[in-house]
């Protein structure tokens, strides 16, 4: 053998399953996944996603057996989106004592007392419009959004939500939502905040899964995809407002700016993996091209080695059943 060989052979602790196991650097488990829903008040049955496959829109009379299922299989924490048939211009009927964010939340909470409930709050869902706030002379008008952000905050509280997520990327959300939080006395009621929120390709399956399209777009509020030091200032400017948890999305395109923020927070940190992301896996796997299981692994493995704590991922249910069943 050579003298100059090295001394160091990075192979053996490769040799065996058991040994890559035991000096695995990342980790994936149900504790780090938050499962999203659509709920949809106007359906009898589930209604396939085509965009999605393998999701549905769920009727609101099945939300809660499905939290019970999602529980029992082992998640703990489910993030709620609402497909409204009572639309208007404001989304007032997401601040509705009796609406669908609050009866989404009352439900999934009722059912499994344990699970961590999570409504997103914005108003794309709940417009006949289709944009995240109030429309005024052909924009949406920041801060007449953020007093309805507030108002829909403490309706999603008060019905037993644990976490808010703010997602419409309106300036001072988080503050303002803290403050109508705190003056309604639900100061343990944490915020999840969309902190680096992109204006991404990717969300065309989520917009149709949640009948939120619209004309025209979104970038008058959410982040240049090529920006990212405007998203690093996004997520300070959200912390020193009093976000509890950081958000970026959508997951693999902005692995950097992940990676940025966790460099300079000592905050929970979450991404979202989004609809496009799902879709590219799910129809690059039906087409023999990937491994739907490998896939997801690596790609949620790759969420965490950039920083996450947290990963929305419509995967979720599914990772919860391979972790139960390594080897199924």
């Amino acid at each position: 053998m050579s003298a100059s060989f090295p001394a160091l052979r990075l192979r053996r602790l490769r040799r065996t399953e058991t040994l890559r196991d035991l000096v695995r650097e990342t980790r994936i488990s149900t504790d780090d996944l938050i499962h999203p829903l659509f709920i949809d008040e106007g359906l009898d049955e589930p209604r396939a996603i085509p965009t999605m496959p393998g999701l549905v829109r769920l009727p609101e009379r099945q939300l809660a057996e499905h939290i019970r299922t999602l529980a029992r299989d082992g998640l703990k924490a489910v993030m709620l989106f609402g497909i409204s048939h009572h639309k208007d211009a404001a989304g007032s009927d997401t601040w509705n004592p009796d609406g669908l964010v609050a009866r989404m939340v009352r439900t999934a909470r009722q059912a499994a007392p344990e699970m961590i409930v999570i409504p997103d709050l914005c108003f794309c869902e709940y417009t006949d419009h289709g944009h995240c706030g109030v429309v005024e002379n052909g924009e949406v008008a920041n801060d007449a959004t953020l007093t309805n952000l507030g108002k829909q905050a403490v309706v999603a509280a008060q019905a037993g939500a644990d976490i808010v997520a703010p997602s419409g990327m309106m300036d001072g959300q988080v503050q303002a939502i803290r403050a109508s939080l705190d003056a309604a006395g639900f100061c343990n009621v944490a915020i999840m905040a969309y902190a680096s929120k992109f204006t991404s390709a990717l969300y065309g399956p989520f917009r149709a899964a949640a009948d939120c399209g619209l004309k025209g777009n979104r970038a008058g509020y959410q982040l240049d995809p090529l920006n990212r030091r405007g998203a690093l200032l996004e997520a300070r400017l959200d912390e020193a407002e009093g976000a509890d948890i950081l958000m970026v999305k959508p997951g693999l395109p902005y692995l950097d700016v992940l990676a940025g923020i966790r460099e300079t927070s000592l905050l929970p940190l979450a991404t979202y993996q989004v609809g496009g992301e799902y879709a590219m896996i799910k129809f690059a796997a039906q087409a023999g091209a990937i491994d739907e299981r490998q896939t997801v692994l690596e790609t949620l493995g790759a969420f965490k080695r950039a920083g996450a704590d947290l990963i929305v991922s419509y995967f979720a249910h599914d990772v919860a059943r391979w972790l139960a069943s390594p080897g199924a």
